[in-house]
């Protein structure tokens, strides 16, 4: 078995809930039930885990097989008999625990692409009774790993008013000296007051050049226990504060992710096991430490850096800077703020610490300050479009812009002259006006042409700006299932649904973009 993600995995505002299981780059292959039990939820959806079967267990464990490319059996009928039902791809459903049993090694589905997957894999997932995503290495999945984890580089935050590293109360990059016995050792910290220390470290698995997720990371002082993090199980409730785990700014502008060996305020994460102090380091003036790290994968591979620790109380150099504007946050207080057109309101605890944050409006522009901040809970924008005329009003939708500029779309709602949008990341953003429909194009088809031969029709659907919303595909007045890959924007409808009987086949398709304009696409086919 070779990995491609592993468990607790740093991603993207979210800690890795699964394995990701390699499938050489292929779709189609069997996926089997890994214990007894019954189907008691079904999700198909564009994004996320795409095609996702969740299997529920007599000791009330969950496994979840997610990016599938398609159910089998009976599951997969039931399925395709309710959207057809409903008249939508997109759907979720909760069995009864009667109608879909499964065995151990029973065949469930196929391994696929779908969703936001990066590439053809098998994600897959152990739940506790509360849904919790456990370590699926702790059931015995074994995954050949004689590697040791790669400690790519080491940090030594000042945080104390007074502390200061190397005469600087700035984030400081050690040096990282490899020692003969394969160990690192940095160079001498020369440090006072409050410190913490982070990491970047990846692991590799044999047979795979993935940066995979280290297991666990302890940290001792003076031999003494200082700060451990271990990933065997965590809530989905929490994983957002992977973002107060890891340092969010550094990963925005450098795009490497530090783990933090320390916890600070709102940080209520499970993972870190043991501490002392919350992992901070109180350097004295005059006294030597020895602060060693250990990285380890779930093998028990171990990766070991020593960093010598010299206490001296220095004049500032470097200071901390700060840059002050108009705007404070409290992160414990909600804040309203009015700037031009635009209205922002944050909750309470949307971000994790007092901040000032540069926020203004130019025309039809907000500001947002610069993503190097994380926003935890949503954050309301709504802008006035009082001056719009009012045919227009309903083609305007909030964009964040990108750093060329170009718009992409916010999922916006609007009540009388005002747009709102519910945003969870700092940025530009702007009014932006939709006026254009969405593009169809036929892509293995044209008008009135036989295609006896093809098992699918297929259709490229886009939309430059807003994006696509929904839509509805008959053929002679019938519904027909179609499934939309968003990642090459096509619409595909598989004919062994035996929907068209008929020679004669008259196709309509209606795609509608997020502020509604709409596209209306009519070819007639000739089928055996």
């Amino acid at each position: 078995m070779i990995l491609s993600g592993t468990y607790g995995e740093l991603r993207s505002n979210h800690f890795h809930s699964g394995l990701d299981i390699k499938t050489q780059q292929r779709e189609g292959l069997p996926v089997y039930a890994s214990a007894d039990g019954h189907v008691s939820r079904i999700n198909v959806q564009h994004y996320g885990y795409g095609k996702a079967l969740y299997l529920l267990h007599p000791n009330g464990y969950t496994t979840v097989y997610a990016h599938l490319q398609n159910f089998a059996g009976e599951i997969q009928k039931h399925v395709k008999e309710t959207q057809y039902k409903q008249e939508t791809f997109e759907i979720e459903l909760f069995p009864e625990a009667a109608l879909l049993p499964v065995k151990k090694g029973e065949l469930i589905g196929y391994s696929g692409n779908t969703g936001s997957s990066g590439g053809p894999h098998l994600h897959f997932e152990i739940r506790d009774s509360s849904q919790r995503p456990m370590n699926p290495m702790l059931f015995g999945m074994d995954v050949p790993d004689k590697k040791t984890p790669i400690v790519s580089s080491v940090f030594a935050y000042p945080l104390g008013a007074d502390a200061h590293i190397n005469q600087s109360q700035k984030l400081t990059k050690l040096r990282l000296i490899k020692q003969m016995d394969g160990t690192y050792k940095t160079e001498d910290v020369i440090s006072y007051g409050k410190i913490g220390i982070g990491v970047s470290a990846y692991d590799q698995l044999d047979g795979a050049y993935n940066k995979n997720g280290v297991y666990s990371i302890n940290t001792a002082l003076n031999n003494t226990p200082k700060f451990e993090v271990k990933f065997d199980k965590f809530s989905f409730s929490e994983t957002r504060y992977l973002n107060r785990y890891t340092d969010y700014g550094y990963y925005k502008t450098n795009r490497s992710k530090i783990q933090k060996l320390f916890r600070e305020s709102n940080n209520p994460l499970s993972i870190i096991t043991n501490e002392d102090d919350n992992g901070f380091i109180h350097v004295q003036d005059s006294l030597d430490y020895s602060y060693t790290i250990s990285v380890k994968d779930y093998k028990g591979n171990d990766q070991t850096v020593i960093i010598p620790i010299k206490g001296t109380k220095s004049e500032i150099l470097n200071p901390r800077a700060i840059e002050e504007t108009e705007d404070f946050i409290y992160s414990d207080h909600a804040t309203s703020l009015t700037k031009g057109k635009f209205s922002v309101y944050i909750p309470a605890n949307s971000i994790y610490e007092d901040i000032y944050l540069n926020i203004k409006a130019d025309g039809d522009t907000l500001i947002f300050h610069e993503d190097v901040v994380p926003i935890h809970k949503n954050i309301t924008i709504s802008a006035d479009i009082s001056n719009y005329l009012e045919e227009d009003k309903d083609k305007l939708f909030l964009g964040r812009l990108n750093y060329k500029g170009k718009p992409y779309y916010t999922k916006t709602s609007r009540k009388g002259n005002k747009l709102i949008a519910y945003v969870r990341l700092f940025g530009d953003y702007a009014v932006v006006s939709d006026t254009v429909e969405p593009v169809i194009k036929p892509m293995n088809f044209s008008e009135g042409k036989w295609i006896s031969s093809q098992k699918e029709l297929k259709i490229k659907i886009t939309d430059e700006l807003s994006g696509i919303s929904s839509y509805r595909a008959t053929i002679n007045g019938k519904f027909i299932l179609m499934e939309y890959n968003y990642k090459n924007d096509v619409l595909t409808y598989d004919f062994g649904d035996a929907i068209n009987t008929e020679t004669e086949n008259n196709l309509k398709l209606i795609v509608i973009d997020n502020v509604g304009n709409s596209a209306t696409f009519e070819a007639k086919f000739f089928r055996k």
